[in-house]
């Protein structure tokens, strides 16, 4: 797993802590219209503005420097983190978290670049962190995902679907996301 994998030219391979602050180069921004919600157990589409923008370099929410401290609290915990290169460019990252339960992994963190999204990019990062959950011997894995069309509709489009008994500290620190879940062969 240390440097393997092409879509479109991209390579894929795991991370230090050390190079988590290169997340500045994936660009976040995004232009959403469309979002869902839970609502009695099922989802609900709404009409949104919700616009955003790129990181920005400090700050609690939404920056380089809060993602690079989440990501490394992942890595001291066991977490994996991969990244998809463009040449030297980092244009993607996700973040396999095991042992979210004593059967389910997580999907902790999945970010692809403005202008790479629709590539493959994400569904081949998300097939390696499947593979590492099911060599680690997880039955589902989690995903808490932002409420936007193109976020949960990824998901829904690998597998996943909504779930109405989310994970209790996932869904404490994210309510607004759409919590789901894919049971996985093993």
């Amino acid at each position: 797993m240390n440097d393997s994998g092409n879509a479109e030219g991209i390579k894929i391979r795991r991370l230090s802590p050390e190079e988590f602050v290169r997340l500045a180069e994936v660009e976040r921004k995004e232009r959403v219209r469309v979002g869902y919600r839970m609502s009695n157990g099922k989802l609900e589409r709404m009409d949104v503005h919700w616009d955003s923008s790129n990181w920005r370099p400090e700050g609690p929410e939404h920056s380089v420097e809060c993602f690079v401290h989440e990501l490394t609290k992942y890595h001291d915990r066991g977490s994996t983190t991969l990244g998809a290169f463009d040449g030297d460019r980092l244009v993607a990252v996700a973040t396999w978290r095991p042992n979210l339960t004593k059967t389910m992994d997580q999907l902790a963190f999945l970010h692809v670049s403005h202008g790479y999204r629709r590539r493959g990019i994400g569904s081949l990062l998300c097939d390696r962190l499947e593979a590492l959950a099911r060599d680690n011997g997880a039955h589902t894995f989690y995903v808490s995902a932002t409420p936007s069309e193109s976020a949960v509709g990824f998901y829904m489009g690998r597998g996943f679907a909504p779930t109405v008994t989310p994970h209790p500290e996932l869904f404490e620190l994210e309510p607004e996301d759409i919590h789901m879940t894919k049971e996985l062969a093993n």
